[in-house]
């Protein structure tokens, strides 16, 4: 018998090599047949494709017509769904993309400028080069990206109303601006008379009185009338608007310019009107969409949310409970609450105190409702005027009080919006006495 045979094999002393989860990610991601990068633009969009080894394998520009994206659709068909980077979340492209069914990969824009200067350090700038620096980063980093995932119908309807108004209401603003500028110059018995150039009735009482010498001509009895008729009459106010009236040409200007001037008045209050006029039907139509969907009353149970501020946050955090996961701090750093720690060097304190500064990249649309939602909300819980009174007396200021605030806000509305379940203020408060928190204790000193 050969003596081979005989022998014993020897275990191997080498553990056998496996691949870690992130290797193992990597390479499947890299299974894919192609890699894109989108440049989108206007006008024209520039595309490139990558293989797994970095080659281009395509590479052409479509316009942004029915003709252009028939062309993409074509010119990719072989490849089947691949994933697609683009520096955007939103817009005519990405849906594009979607339709085309592609996977979505949306940049930041200071991940995709550090993509491009990864490929052209001396800062070169052009849509060829920063379609094929979004692809190759797509090949080299997408397999730890989150896709862009396909939202409710609803949900996107109301958040692009909610912005939509929220325009129209920085426009009002801005033409109230001018319209207070105009009167300083002709009219400061106006501005003197009416505090709130935000109200119509302030503005019907231009189109009635549009220059002092026609308001001291119409006489008492008219500015009684009017301001009866517009519900403007108070104890305390109404002599005195009287009393404003009755020496409007005391301090005026010269009669050249009242007339300019008040022209100028006169069509910023038809503007003013008709800006009104439409925002009430877009308030109308967000009341519509926002009933319609499951969620409307959860957000509409929170304090001080009302009718304005509930469907702006249903639209922006949206109702992909998978989104932010079980910890809330996602949704945090989405609207801005959350500081930014600078962990770098040596501390300069012990036990060490790392410096911090407001984060400046997140959703500016809910930063600012979760602002308006934590001021609201003083008047209608005592735990957050507690809570905001504190961090006054420390020496800080409004806006950061309420940045504080709204960031406990955001706790309890990812707490709520994972369990479906609307604010309830007695149970949050059995909560805080369950946990002994910090805020009772101020409440009873």
């Amino acid at each position: 018998m050969d003596g081979r045979a005989k022998r014993r094999r020897k275990p191997n002393p080498l553990p056998r090599k496996t691949m870690n989860p992130s290797a193992q990610a990597s390479a499947g991601w890299l299974a894919r047949r192609a890699f894109g990068g989108l440049d989108w633009a206007s006008q024209t969009h520039a595309v490139i494709l990558v293989n797994a080894q970095g080659r281009v394998v395509e590479d052409f520009e479509i316009d942004h017509s029915a003709l252009g994206w028939k062309k993409f659709r074509e010119r990719l068909q072989p490849y089947g769904s691949i994933p697609f980077a683009i520096e955007t979340s939103q817009g005519a492209a990405v849906e594009q993309l979607l339709e085309a069914g592609m996977e979505v990969y949306p940049l930041n824009p200071q991940s995709a400028q550090a993509y491009r200067e990864r490929k052209a350090p001396s800062g070169v700038k052009d849509d060829r080069l920063d379609a094929w620096s979004f692809a190759d980063a797509c090949r080299v980093d997408g397999h730890s990206w989150k896709p862009l995932r396909p939202e409710d119908p609803l949900i996107k309807e109301l958040r692009l109303l909610c912005r939509d108004e929220v325009t129209f209401i920085e426009q009002r603003t801005a033409f109230i601006n001018q319209l207070r500028q105009a009167l300083a110059e002709y009219y400061p018995t106006a501005l003197e008379a009416f505090e709130d150039w935000g109200s119509p009735a302030a503005w019907r009482f231009l189109q009635r009185f549009p220059t002092p010498k026609l308001l001291e001509q119409a006489g008492k009895r008219r500015w009684e009338r009017f301001l009866h008729a517009e519900r403007l009459w108070r104890a305390e106010s109404g002599p005195r608007r009287l009393e404003c009236f009755a020496h409007a040409t005391a301090f005026c200007s010269s009669e050249p310019t009242a007339k300019a001037k008040s022209q100028l008045a006169l069509s910023l209050v038809q503007v003013l009107l008709a800006v009104e006029k439409q925002l009430q039907h877009y308030r109308k139509r967000i009341e519509e969409v926002f009933q319609r969907h499951p969620d409307h009353d959860l957000f509409g149970s929170l304090p001080g949310a009302g009718p304005k501020l509930a469907p702006r946050l249903l639209s922006e955090i949206g109702d992909d409970r998978a989104r932010f996961g079980d910890d809330p701090q996602a949704l945090q750093c989405l609207a801005g609450t959350a500081p930014v720690t600078r962990r770098t060097g040596k501390a300069r304190t012990d036990p060490p105190r790392w410096p911090c500064h407001q984060r400046w990249a997140c959703n500016k649309h809910l930063r600012h409702a979760v602002h308006l939602l934590a001021e609201k909300s003083l008047q209608q819980c005592a735990w957050a005027e507690i809570y905001y009174r504190h961090h006054r007396d420390k020496g800080r200021s409004h806006a950061n009080a309420l940045r504080r605030l709204g960031q406990r806000w955001l706790k309890i509305i990812h707490r709520m919006w994972m369990d479906r379940k609307p604010y309830d203020a007695m149970y949050h408060n059995q909560n805080q006495l369950k946990h002994g928190s910090w805020v009772l204790q101020l409440k009873d000193t």
